[in-house]
């Protein structure tokens, strides 16, 4: 069995897609940002931000636990690439598509700024393909698409029927 990190900016559809892939793959998914608030797996509270600084090595050894062995297991969250999984899907969106999902949230007009700017110096697919290489991680762009589209090609993915693909999406006209 495999165990993939969904992950992208905040906004990016992943905990929707994450769902929508369980029940057509019978895969198990872990939102590990819930994980990491409830099973208190953070190092200190980033007060500015309001937001938890995971201790990366007790979600590695809760996600260690938690993984069925029998199951495909979706680990969903936008730390997820940086544990060792067998895979990363990157969930990507245009930056101004992605700020008024985020204000919709309740998310501060820095925080959206931040994540605007993140999403369009591609911060967390650099991040995935240093961390498991380009043979592992798959780019999918969710603007404009419907999340049964954007969970069509998750399970694809996951299942192998499409080949690891980095840089296909490119949002740097934003800056």
């Amino acid at each position: 069995m495999r165990t993939i990190a969904l992950t992208g900016t905040p906004g990016t559809g992943k905990t929707t897609v994450s769902e929508l892939v369980a029940e057509r793959l019978d895969a198990e998914v872990l939102h590990l940002n819930d994980a990491i608030r409830e099973a208190d797996l953070f190092a200190e509270r980033d007060v500015e931000r309001d937001s938890l600084v995971a201790d990366l090595d007790a979600v590695q050894s809760w996600v260690d636990a938690e993984v069925p062995t029998d199951r495909t297991t979706v680990v969903e969250s936008h730390l997820a690439h940086l544990l060792d999984v067998d895979g990363a899907v990157v969930l990507r969106c245009h930056p101004e598509e992605l700020k008024p999902r985020l204000r919709e949230r309740g998310e501060s007009e820095g925080s959206v700024a931040e994540n605007a700017e993140s999403e369009a110096l591609d911060v967390i697919l650099a991040e995935a393909v240093e961390r498991h290489g380009e043979d592992s991680v798959w780019e999918i762009d969710t603007t404009d698409r419907s999340p049964e589209a954007v969970a069509d090609d998750l399970a694809a993915a996951i299942d192998g029927e499409i080949e690891p693909r980095v840089g296909v999406v490119d949002f740097i006209d934003y800056l």
